[in-house]
């Protein structure tokens, strides 16, 4: 299908125009920070949760998930229950903390707690991951949509990369937020169409599919033996989703930015959850899409072609999904998984901009600038929205035209930079006793650590690991580079408080125990506050 069909073209052009008019639509609400970065506080929790679906389910989903369950099993979804589990255990506690600690940076928090230092270190790592990001989600995208249409990858991510700039950039976090309704939904119809293609094309039908992966193990989770030094091992996973996930509730400006946005501590929870238990299925749904690819083409007998294939004649796993798009899926259904594949690149990349925008003038700017006025700040995040899209755009061309391994060095930094954000919330949060000095003797050994485990572990473009130390390279699975350093900043850092005088300005509301009783407090002002108001009616 080196062209798509006219009634493709049209279900694109449909969405589209539906973005474009849903990004005009709130662009001249725009006139505070309030509003541009935290929707004034009045998104309702179903939009919220499709919101938050959307910016986790991104394009690199759409293909490395497929590739993973063709290749081998269904290991990789391990660390998604922990999307759940985590929100289960703390998001009660988390959402409500947040949303009455913070104003609109989730790095506020960490500041009160350590110092602007900390604040402005945790920012700091926080961009460096997501502007990564979004440059490899722009490229992603190309890997199925120039094979599906013969379109140029250098167009494709220009103009989805300004399309994307421009409803971020006037419309702020509502238009985000709204925009990403749509393609919550555009993305769950993407998945259950391939599904179905799948299914009615299988030789023997889906019985046969299933019970040939049932047979080769096909959608097993990984070894359950408890040994952490081993590759797909499910404790490994999990552990790794642990701690992954309670990053992202405690310490990622993307989520915590959505607690901001809802009327209420209950619909930021209720948003959270739903939001949270729609990527579960939706991870297991692209991989069942992987594992029955796998399947068809083990049933029908169909040989891959050179393209698909390594210097060993092994299939590149990767490449099998859109080479089935691109040879199997008909006209119209291909227009919708097309604006499916769009929509996860659009929805992760408009957040990221808004958010990068937020942490830019509240992390940063307000500082330089203390006494700017609320126009200027709003200017100035409009500014940041623009060039960091920019940016974006010319890295994913710059990764399309040398290929993915001048990423390799990027990913290595920004992994060394990053490390410990988890461990940095659980000593604040859950030690009164951790101190600014205890934090940053914890951070600098996590970041001594992790530069020595990715170094020595991670291969450059040339095959090679990029600091080859032979018998003290780090060989554990690299899911496990972020568990370990969450847990030396946690455990270093409150050891090294003791040797510092403990930290008089810490309130107690800005602790575990301390925020449980404040929270008893407010629930029992806002009974009282209640009653006297029927009272009154």
């Amino acid at each position: 299908m080196n062209s798509l069909r006219t009634l493709d073209l049209v279900v694109i052009a449909i969405y589209f125009i539906a973005i474009a008019a849903i990004g005009l639509k709130f662009a001249r609400r725009q006139t505070t920070t309030e509003a541009y970065f935290v929707a004034r506080r009045s998104i309702p929790a179903w939009a919220m949760g499709l919101s938050m679906f959307a910016t986790i389910i991104s394009s690199i989903t759409f293909i490395a998930y497929p590739g993973a369950a063709f290749k081998g099993n269904w290991n990789q979804l391990v660390p998604g229950f922990m999307a759940v589990g985590v929100l289960l255990l703390l998001g009660t506690i988390l959402i409500s903390f947040f949303r009455h600690a913070v104003g609109m940076s989730a790095y506020e928090y960490f500041e009160k707690r350590f110092g602007y230092g900390a604040r402005a270190y945790s920012a700091l790592a926080f961009a460096a991951g997501h502007f990564s990001k979004m440059g490899f989600v722009l490229f992603t995208i190309t890997t199925a949509l120039c094979g599906m249409t013969g379109w140029d990858k250098y167009n494709v991510i220009v103009g989805v990369g300004i399309v994307t700039i421009i409803y971020t950039l006037f419309g702020g976090l509502e238009a985000v937020i709204w925009t990403e309704v749509l393609q919550g939904i555009v993305k769950i119809i993407g998945v259950l169409v391939v599904l179905g293609v799948l299914i009615s094309i299988m030789p023997g039908g889906a019985s046969a599919a299933f019970q040939l992966a049932l047979e080769k193990n096909k959608f097993s989770l990984g070894s359950f033996d408890f040994n952490l030094s081993q590759n797909g091992n499910f404790w490994v996973m999990l552990l790794y989703g642990a701690f992954f996930y309670l990053q992202k509730y405690a310490a990622d400006q993307t989520l915590v930015q959505r607690y901001l946005v809802a009327k209420s501590d209950r619909d930021a929870l209720k948003g959270v959850a739903m939001g949270a238990l729609l990527c579960v299925p939706a991870w297991a749904g692209f991989m069942l899409v992987g594992t029955l690819l796998w399947a068809y083409y083990q049933l029908s007998g169909e040989t891959f072609p050179a393209q698909l294939l390594d210097g060993k004649g092994q299939v590149i796993a990767d490449r099998v999904f859109p080479f089935f798009l691109t040879t199997k899926i008909p006209a119209g259904l291909a227009g919708i998984f097309m604006a499916a594949l769009f929509s996860a690149a659009m929805s992760t990349m408009s957040s990221d901009l808004n958010c990068l925008s937020a942490v830019g003038v509240e992390d940063y700017y307000r500082r330089l600038r203390p006494n700017s006025t609320d126009k200027q700040r709003l200017f100035i995040g409009k500014i940041i929205v623009a060039v960091s899209g920019a940016l974006a755009v010319g890295i994913g061309a710059f990764i399309a035209r040398k290929g993915e391994g001048v990423l390799t060095l990027y990913y290595a930094a920004t992994a060394i930079v990053a490390a410990g954000l988890a461990g940095m919330f659980l000593l604040a949060f859950f030690t009164r006793r951790a101190n600014k000095q205890g934090l940053w003797i914890g951070l600098v050994s996590a970041l001594a650590f992790t530069a020595w485990a990715v170094l020595t572990s991670t291969k450059g473009g040339d095959g090679n690991v990029l600091l080859d130390l032979h018998q003290f390279n780090y060989t554990w699975p690299s899911v496990m580079l972020g568990v370990i350093a969450h847990l030396i900043v946690l455990t270093v850092g409150y050891g090294a408080s003791w040797f510092f005088p403990a930290d008089k300005n810490v309130k107690t509301e800005w602790t575990f125990w301390g925020w449980l009783e404040k929270r008893k407090m407010l629930n029992a002002e806002k009974v009282i506050s209640d009653t006297m108001v029927e009272v009154n009616s």
